[in-house]
């Protein structure tokens, strides 16, 4: 099929504890399938993240903004686009957070200090695009299935690396909430069984296009089933 893919959720093993692969080959990986361009959304400071805690804020952004700026830097090498965001997390729920940047970030040394609430509502207020990642996700870290249908944005109804009951479920919740559908692989280490993502018709010139596409029901989900992929082996 035509048009042009881009992948909106993936970790890199520089910005996120739970990721195997380096941010440019995570690019590359991409750049060889077809894709147009991919959001790097590492684990923010406060979730699985590689970057110390005792640090200073500002040394902490700019640890924290090293992937991405790893990734768009060989994606400039190869032609691939990669735009910035970060996922947010609150026990156990995560939520991707675009169109924000670097800049904004040092500028808010406080964040981590605010409820959850009082993150939505500033993002957003600052023009954030807020997207609820895997809201069905089940995993014995997680003690309840939490649901912010009034701030949040967008919710990842196809998660490439979530079961399909749990996907089923948060595309209920966003029809029944009338929230903007996405989907998205959440790739953390490269070749997996499928990937998903969105499609749009033309290129982008930067991420405010892609979420306007998004917000305007231009962006067509897709899933990709990667013939290369190979389970590992069983373990006895």
């Amino acid at each position: 099929m035509g048009g042009f893919k881009y992948e909106l959720h993936a970790h890199t093993s520089e910005g996120s504890r739970c990721a195997t692969i380096p941010a440019a080959e995570m690019v590359q990986f991409y750049k060889d399938r077809g894709y147009t361009g991919i959001c790097i959304t590492d684990h923010f400071l406060n979730g699985n993240t590689t970057v110390p805690r005792d640090l200073g804020w500002a040394e902490r952004i700019e640890l924290y903004c090293h992937s991405y700026e790893c990734a768009r830097q060989h994606g400039e090498k190869i032609g691939l686009d990669v735009f910035f965001g970060w996922e947010y997390g609150y026990m156990g729920s995560d939520f991707l957070t675009f169109g924000l940047d670097k800049t904004w970030l040092l500028n808010h040394p406080d964040l981590l200090e605010m409820s959850v609430n009082d993150y939505f509502d500033l993002v957003r207020r600052e023009g954030a695009f807020v997207v609820h990642a895997h809201p069905f996700r089940e995993a014995v870290y997680i003690k309840m299935i939490r649901l912010f249908p009034r701030q949040v944005d967008g919710v990842e109804v196809v998660n490439a690396n979530r079961k399909d009951f749990e996907n089923d479920r948060a595309g209920e919740y966003a029809a029944h909430y009338n929230l903007l559908p996405v989907a998205a692989s959440d790739n953390h280490r490269g070749l997996q069984k499928r990937l998903a993502g969105i499609r749009l018709q033309h290129r982008a010139k930067d991420l405010g296009e892609i979420i306007g596409a998004i917000k305007a029901g231009e962006a067509e989900l897709f899933t990709d089933y990667l013939p290369d992929y190979q389970p590992p082996p069983a373990t006895v």
